[in-house]
């Protein structure tokens, strides 16, 4: 196809314009409070065991929110809850700034995640709708800006804060930004005139939520003294109750498992849930590497992450561009090769390692993860019919949620086991790690492999009951019993 057909208008630019706008402080706010934890600590005379509890709350307030930003959006609107989770995610972040102790601000974080838990599917949603199949590789570029800089501007952004205000102006600045973000989004997105006056699956959601805190809750507690198992244990018997109960209720789970008969959606799902695990759990480790093993302070852990960024930013507009054209498939397999080549360096570390080896590895790097988080998340939604969108943006943001935290968990679990075998020798435990980094990122080619060989077309843009083929996703080809949701 050529490009003329799905140009770019005005109207999508300003729309992404406004929705990056308000994505980028809920996703800056996840990496700029990992370097004030260590002021915390002394702030509040508590240890980093129960201080670290700041950012696993937001993590649990955001797996709990994720899979109701769907079902809310269908019955009030994305529109409406998008500038609900603005305000809400402003308001916690006041509340956070104003903490007289280390458990006041556990709380108001769990509140904030309430708002920033909802903003990047609403995101999503928005512009999913806006674009179109044939612009949506492009439009899921400029949307995946805030979610890649924000590794790297955020703790580049929170040490400066720290360092020449205070721990709480990490909290404050977000409102301003939220003041601009909720005026420009008043004005600029439309209301989208669709409701679905459907009810809240309030049993499943009463499952579902402790599941995915509990499983969270435990992977976050891997090695600690006491273990995770418990948690985990609990948390997998709460999530396979809630598969059985989603799959033989008659009405609507608030996560519809039968999304993931959807070939593009699945597949999709699945890598990015193993994506997210690979990405997330080496930006724990490599600013860990540069402050444990080469002794650099936290800021300057953060610039040296900066060639992953620029290769991820140098890399986005293209490969938006080859998405539309090719399809996802290929664009996602080159990705994982290119990333694959970038941790193997890291493979590698010693305590003398040249910089400029890990900042080409990391460039190399940055290029692989924006070719492998743009076409999936084009990819997901191909064929997919635009009822289902709201859907099946909740479950991705949700298997992204969990797979950053498990990454993170297991990654971490993996570190301290290698550091016991290397005592004295923290760059080969490293190393040792790294491999798992890479294994994970080799992985994700096989989820790969099933997402969509041809670039979306026309055809695509599905509406309900229009194709024999989206009647069993759109509730018409449901057993007996299950009603279709009605309008």
């Amino acid at each position: 196809m050529g490009e003329t057909v799905a140009r770019l208008d005005r109207a999508v630019l300003r729309l992404s314009a406004v929705v990056v706008t308000g994505t980028i402080t809920a996703m800056l706010d996840m990496t700029m409070v990992t370097v004030a934890l260590a002021g915390m600590t002394r702030v509040f005379q508590a240890p980093i065991a129960t201080v670290q509890w700041v950012n696993t709350a937001y993590l649990l307030s955001i797996a709990i929110v994720v899979p109701l930003a769907g079902r809310l959006a269908e019955r009030f609107g994305i529109r409406t809850m998008w500038l609900f989770a603005l305000a809400a995610f402003m308001v916690g972040s006041m509340l956070c700034g104003t903490a007289w102790s280390v458990g006041s601000l556990i709380a108001f974080r769990v509140a904030q995640g309430i708002g920033g838990g909802m903003i990047v599917p609403l995101s999503i949603m928005i512009l999913a709708h806006a674009a179109g199949p044939e612009r949506r590789g492009r439009v899921m570029a400029i949307s995946a800006v805030p979610t890649q800089l924000a590794p790297v501007g955020g703790p580049l952004l929170g040490g400066l804060i720290v360092d020449g205000l205070d721990w709480r102006w990490i909290f404050y600045v977000n409102v301003p930004v939220c003041l601009l973000a909720l005026a420009l989004s008043y004005r600029g997105i439309p209301d989208d005139g669709r409701r679905q006056f459907r009810r809240l699956d309030l049993p499943g959601l009463a499952v579902l939520s402790p599941a995915v805190a509990l499983l969270v809750l435990g992977l976050s507690r891997t090695g600690a003294p006491g273990g995770g198992l418990l948690p985990l244990g609990v948390g997998a018997v709460l999530l396979a109750a809630f598969i059985v109960y989603a799959l033989r209720t008659s009405g609507a789970p608030v996560l519809d498992l039968r999304l993931f008969t959807h070939r593009a959606l699945a597949a999709a799902s699945a890598l990015n849930f193993v994506s997210r695990l690979s990405i997330f759990g080496a930006l724990m480790l490599i600013p860990l590497y540069y402050q444990q093993v080469r002794g650099h302070d936290a800021l300057t852990a953060g610039l040296l992450l900066a060639p992953q960024s620029l290769g991820t930013i140098l890399a986005l507009p293209y490969v938006g561009r080859l998405t539309d054209r090719i399809g996802a498939r290929p664009v996602v397999l080159t990705g994982i090769a290119v990333t694959t080549v970038g941790a193997i360096a890291y493979t590698r570390v010693t305590s003398h390692t040249g910089d400029l080896v890990l900042a080409g590895a990391l460039l190399v790097w940055g290029i692989g993860i924006a070719a492998v988080a743009v076409p999936v998340s084009a990819a997901a939604y191909q064929g997919l019919p635009l009822t289902m969108i709201p859907g099946a943006t909740s479950a991705i943001t949700m298997v992204q949620t969990v797979g950053a935290s498990v990454g993170a968990a297991v990654l971490a679990a993996i570190l301290q086991y290698r550091m016991a075998h290397h005592p004295g020798a923290p760059a080969a435990a490293y190393a040792d790690t790294f491999w798992w980094v890479t294994g994970f990122t080799a992985f994700a080619a096989i989820p790969a492999l099933l997402l969509p060989l041809r670039a979306a077309g026309k055809d695509d843009q599905i509406r309900p009951a229009e194709k024999e083929g989206s009647m069993r996703l759109s509730g018409k080809d449901r057993r007996p019993g299950n009603p279709q949701p009605r309008a």
